[in-house]
C-alpha cells in the first residue's frame, strides 16, 4: 500500500479557485474594466445620435454623470476635449450643464468657449432670488456683473444689469407744470425733463398728493406717466386720489397712466428696474413716480448695494429725459424728524412737507430746500 496522499482534494481546490476567478466581473471583458466600457458606450451613443440627427444644438445634462463614469480626472478631461472636437466639426453648438458643487469645475471651464454661472439665493421671506453672470465668452463682448432672472411660463426672463451711460438720448428742454400756480411759483417753475425730485415728510403731510398732482398734470398735457406703489393697493390709491379731487381713474383706463402695485415679496431689484425700462422704452413714459423709496428699500432688505442700483436707475431716467418723482417718508410728527436713510443727494430738487401747530390746530407746511435747475423760493408756505 502506497503512503502518498490521494491527489483529488488538491485538484478540487485548484478547480474551485479557478472557478472563483472566472466569476470576477473584470473577467467578463477582455481588455477594459466595467467603468471604462460604460463610459465608452455612453459617449459612443451620444456621437451616434448626433451623426443620425445632425442637430444645430445639443445639450448634455449633465456632465457630472460623465465625470462619475470616467472616475479618472485625466481620462475625463481627455474625453471632454474629444467631444468638443467632435461637435466643432459638425456646426453644432454644444451646451454642457454641470453642478457647481461637483469637483473639477474649473478644469471643465478652462476648455469651454463660454461659461454661464447660475445661482439661487434664498430669502428669509418671499421668493428666492436668481442671478446669472457670464464668466467668459471667447471672441465676443458681454455684459459683465450679476443679472437677475426669473423662471416663468415660457422659460427664463433675464433682466440685464442697468448701465445708464448706454442709454443716452437727446434732452428736450420741456417743463412739466403741476397745474397748481402756487406750487410752481414755490419751486421756481415746473419740473424739467431729465430731473429727479424727492418729496420728503412725515406720514400724512401730503407727499403722495404732490406726486399725484404731477401725474394728473402730465396726463392733461398728453404725456404718458407711470406710478409704482409699494405701500398700498392700486384700488386704494386711485380711490384716495379721487377723494381729494385728483381723478386718475379715467386716465388709467385709457392707457395714459400706468398704476402698478408692487408686491415686495415677489420682486427682485433687477425685475423692478426692468418694469420701469419697459414703461419708458416701449410705452414712452415721460413721468415716473416711485411711492415710496422707503417701501422699496425695506422690501428688499437683503440686497447689497441697493442704493447704488437706485442711483443708476435715476441716472438712466435722466439720460432718457424722464421726470422722476420719489416719495420718501420720515419718522416723527412734530419736533425732531428723521429719515431712515439720507438720499437727498441723489435728487435734483427736494420738496419738504411738515406739520406745525397754530391756534390750537395742526397745519401743514411745504417748502423747497434744493433745486439745481432754477432759483426757488426760500419761504415756507
Amino acid at each position: 500500500m502506497s503512503s502518498r496522499r490521494p491527489a483529488w482534494p488538491w485538484r478540487l481546490a485548484a478547480g474551485l479557485e479557478a472557478a472563483a476567478l472566472r466569476l470576477k466581473p473584470e473577467d467578463h471583458y477582455t481588455v477594459f474594466r466595467p467603468e471604462e466600457v460604460e463610459f465608452n458606450e455612453t459617449v459612443s451613443a451620444i456621437c451616434r445620435q448626433v451623426e443620425r440627427i445632425r442637430p444645430s444644438r445639443a445639450v448634455i445634462d449633465s456632465v457630472s454623470e460623465l465625470r462619475l463614469l470616467a472616475r479618472d480626472p485625466l481620462r475625463y478631461r481627455r474625453e471632454i476635449l474629444a467631444l468638443k472636437q467632435f461637435f466643432a466639426g459638425r456646426n453644432c453648438t454644444l451646451l454642457r450643464l454641470d453642478d457647481r458643487a461637483s469637483c473639477g469645475e474649473h478644469q471643465l471651464q478652462s476648455i469651454m468657449h463660454g461659461v454661464l454661472s447660475l445661482e439661487r439665493l434664498g430669502q428669509e421671506y418671499g421668493v428666492s432670488r436668481r442671478r446669472l453672470s457670464v464668466v467668459k465668452l471667447r471672441g465676443a463682448r458681454f455684459r459683465d456683473g450679476q443679472h437677475d432672472y426669473s423662471i416663468e411660463n415660457g422659460g427664463l426672463h433675464i433682466y440685464p444689469r442697468l448701465v445708464a451711460a448706454e442709454n443716452r438720448a437727446d434732452h428736450r428742454n420741456s417743463v412739466l407744470s403741476s397745474g397748481v400756480c402756487e406750487l410752481d411759483t414755490l419751486r421756481g417753475g415746473g419740473l424739467y425733463a431729465g430731473t429727479s425730485t424727492l418729496v420728503m415728510g412725515p406720514a400724512g403731510t401730503g407727499k403722495s398728493t404732490v406726486a399725484g398732482t404731477y401725474l394728473l398734470s402730465a396726463n392733461r398735457q398728453g404725456l404718458h406717466a407711470a406710478a409704482y406703489i409699494f405701500e398700498e393697493t392700486r384700488h386704494t390709491y386711485l380711490e384716495r386720489m379721487s377723494a381729494i379731487g385728483i381723478g386718475l381713474q379715467p386716465e388709467a383706463e385709457e392707457g395714459l397712466l400706468t398704476i402698478q402695485q408692487i408686491d415686495p415679496a415677489e420682486l427682485s431689484p433687477g425685475q423692478f428696474i426692468q418694469h420701469i425700462r419697459d414703461e419708458v422704452e416701449q410705452r414712452a413714459a415721460r413721468v415716473i413716480v416711485i411711492d415710496s423709496l422707503i417701501g422699496y428699500l425695506t422690501a428688499m432688505p437683503n440686497e447689497r448695494y441697493l442704493l447704488l442700483q437706485f442711483h443708476e436707475l435715476l441716472s438712466y431716467l435722466a439720460e432718457r429725459a424722464v421726470v422722476s418723482i420719489i416719495v420718501a417718508a420720515q419718522h416723527g410728527l412734530i419736533g425732531a424728524i428723521q429719515a431712515p436713510i439720507d438720499v437727498s443727494y441723489l435728487a435734483d430738487s427736494v420738496i419738504l412737507t411738515r406739520f406745525f401747530e397754530a391756534h390750537g390746530a395742526i397745519k401743514k407746511a411745504v417748502s423747497v430746500v434744493k433745486n439745481r435747475k432754477a432759483a426757488h423760493e426760500e419761504t415756507i408756505r
